[in-house]
């Protein structure tokens, strides 16, 4: 399913409400588009991993790949889902200004191969000052080391343990601030991980 395939059934559907009397809020359509999103996305991990271990953003220029980061960040700092936002404009025909490159030369397929784990990787490589943030629901990968001591050599080895976040805090302590971030193993077993982003930051990384 292409751009222009998601862009009519939408708008299809949406006229259809509007003709039965019941047209959809605004909530209601990014509902819709969240739901249509994480479809697609789920459709692309089920063809089996051509690109796993493939950047996508690693087919970008420089300066799209820096104005795509600088997007996201400012998206994240608004605490806004910076995918619906493109799907949004590009639903509408708006233009989406610093990241319209996306829409005119990539389309929606380059999209929804992107994944947190991506944008990650290149926050990094950017040396940017803050990056993607942990939100409920986000999956990621937790070392043994927040709870054992590792050591590179027997008995004791980092392993790493897929998790799904279930809850994210900011805590003050004096002049400083702190995030602590609770984690749920996929055998039930629930771990507070403190300064997610601070001292435990190199504990974690985003499930590829």
């Amino acid at each position: 399913m292409n751009q222009a395939d998601i862009e009519a059934a939408l708008k299809a559907a949406f006229r259809s409400c509007e003709i039965a009397f019941s047209p959809l809020t605004d909530q209601q359509k990014q509902i819709l588009l969240q739901i249509v999103l994480q479809e697609l996305i789920d459709n692309v991990g089920e063809r089996g991993g051509e690109d796993a271990g493939e950047n996508p953003l690693g087919e970008l220029t420089p300066a799209e790949r820096l104005a795509l980061l600088e997007f996201v960040q400012t998206q994240e700092e608004a605490n806004l889902p910076w995918k619906i936002t493109l799907l949004n404009d590009w639903l509408h025909d708006r233009d989406s200004g610093s990241v319209q490159f996306i829409r005119d030369r990539y389309g929606t397929a380059w999209l929804n191969r992107v994944k947190p784990v991506h944008l990650a990787q290149y926050f990094e490589r950017e040396n940017f000052r803050e990056g993607l943030k942990l939100k409920v629901g986000d999956r990621i990968e937790v070392a043994n080391a927040l709870w054992e001591w590792v050591q590179n050599q027997n008995p004791c080895q980092r392993e790493w343990f897929p998790c799904t976040v279930i809850g994210v805090s900011q805590l003050a302590d004096n002049d400083s601030t702190y995030n602590n971030c609770t984690i749920r193993f996929d055998n039930g077993a629930e771990f507070e991980i403190q300064g997610i982003y601070q001292w435990n930051a190199t504990n974690w990384r985003w499930l590829n």
